[in-house]
């Protein structure tokens, strides 16, 4: 039982990466096609929350190795350049943000980079989903075939599949987060994209019954129900996506492609489970010890909400349209009168030493506990340590908190800011000034 809350957790991570990553990745797919200032728009709008959409591919990818080690041992090997390609496409798209974003001005270099590596990981994510569904060589549980068989025809199909839903979830983002001439461009090219993706959809659907070397059973009532229930939602999603491109309000076509994107992988899983990689690893095979998956449903299944709440804290904080405002500099600051006669000396460097000793020996023994505990080992400790070790780590957070507000680290207020005490006379408290200094204030002026 525990290998299907594994499998759910690994479809969960997979699907959220889909869904949040592929729109940006679209986005900036898009802004090979824009003009100079959009593209810094573009670019924009992306900061807000990439590093966030992309954390879920992690979360997938620890799932996979400590849960399904089967898949991880078959798949990696078996597409090891497309996903290295990936990866680097990544950390490429990344720095052309960063950069792009930090810059003065529009820069075109980093926003091409930005915008070719968002096509690349695309292509190589496309490439990686067509390798493992028209089949990776197995034996003993581990690959055996060779490092190009990953790319076939369907494959290939893939790839440019995917281009072509990631660029409509691109166009639908824009939609909702642009105003003007950039929201008039997107609901234009929106409904153009989604006839692409629905050929692609057609296409690869069909093919994958001659492509995976796996034998469909559709004859199942229940399987059926499933897979074909998931076909009716998509393309229900699909046709509020086209009826809402070009119209207000904005939100409608990211709804209707979100919804047709998770409906679309339910249809896959309905239609491969319980085979995670063609053409005949099961998910009970590729399953970890049940100690294993114990300690990671619960260690992942902890994590999410974080995730969670970290993606919808972002959503909600750059909600609305995007509107860049001009910058200006910021105020100077000032410092409260009482915080600064309050302010104690630093401890010694012994103190410090000894602090960051005991919270890196919590912080491990808590981790190394967690596992002893979850393992099903437990001969030294039980959750009652945990619960001590926790609570430990958390009473030092607080004290130092305290201690912290207490000598006025927190009181940097700026100039302007509504607080009826009055800036401090800094040369006043350094002591009396030097008289043979020209810029010394004088009690005759």
């Amino acid at each position: 039982m525990l290998e299907y809350a594994t499998y759910a957790l690994v479809l969960l991570s997979l699907g959220m990466y889909v869904v949040l990553d592929g729109y940006d990745l679209g986005v900036g797919t898009l802004s090979l096609f824009a003009r100079g200032e959009d593209r810094r728009e573009y670019s924009e709008l992306i900061a807000t929350a990439w590093d966030a959409n992309e954390s879920w591919l992690v979360l997938a990818g620890v799932a996979l190795w400590a849960g399904l080690p089967g898949v991880y041992a078959t798949v990696l090997p078996g597409v090891y350049l497309p996903l290295i390609g990936m990866l680097l496409a990544i950390i490429l798209r990344g720095m052309g943000l960063e950069f792009q974003s930090a810059a003065a001005g529009y820069r075109r270099g980093w926003a091409l980079l930005f915008g070719a590596s968002s096509l690349a990981a695309t292509l190589c994510q496309g490439l990686v989903l067509g390798g493992v569904l028209t089949g990776l060589e197995q034996r003993d549980g581990s690959f055996s075939g060779g490092a190009f068989d990953w790319l076939t025809p369907y494959s290939v199909l893939c790839a440019l599949g995917l281009t072509a839903l990631h660029l409509l979830a691109g166009a639908a983002w824009l939609q909702d987060k642009t105003e003007g001439a950039a929201r008039e461009r997107a609901g234009r090219a929106g409904r153009p994209l989604l006839v692409a993706t629905a050929v692609a959809a057609l296409v690869l659907g069909f093919g994958l019954e001659v492509a995976d070397p796996q034998e469909f059973r559709f004859d199942e009532p229940v399987r059926a129900a499933l897979f074909w229930t998931a076909v009716a939602g998509a393309a229900a999603a699909g046709a509020v996506a086209w009826h809402g491109f070009g119209r207000r309000p904005d939100w409608r076509p990211f709804a209707g492609v979100v919804t047709a994107q998770a409906c679309g992988l339910l249809a896959l899983v309905a239609a491969t489970a319980p085979v995670v990689v063609p053409p005949g690893l099961t998910l009970h095979q590729a399953s970890s010890p049940p100690g294993s998956q114990a300690f990671l449903v619960v260690g992942v299944g902890l994590c999410m909400p974080v995730v969670f709440g970290y993606n919808a804290y972002a959503w909600w904080a750059f909600r609305g349209k995007f509107t860049e405002l001009p910058e200006a500099p910021l105020a100077p600051l000032r410092v409260r009168a009482g915080a600064l006669r309050q302010v104690r000396p630093e401890p010694g460097g012994l103190v410090v030493v000894l602090r960051r000793v005991l919270l890196t020996v919590l912080g491990v023994g808590l981790a190394a506990v967690s596992q002893d505990v979850f393992g099903g080992v437990a001969d030294w400790i039980d959750p009652v340590g945990i619960a001590l070790l926790s609570t430990a780590a958390l009473a030092d957070w607080l004290l130092g908190d305290r201690r912290d507000r207490r000598d006025g680290v927190f009181d940097l207020d700026p100039v302007g800011a509504a607080d009826p005490v009055d800036p401090v006379d800094l040369a006043g408290l350094a002591g009396p000034a030097d008289p043979s200094d020209p810029d010394a204030p004088r009690a005759d002026a």
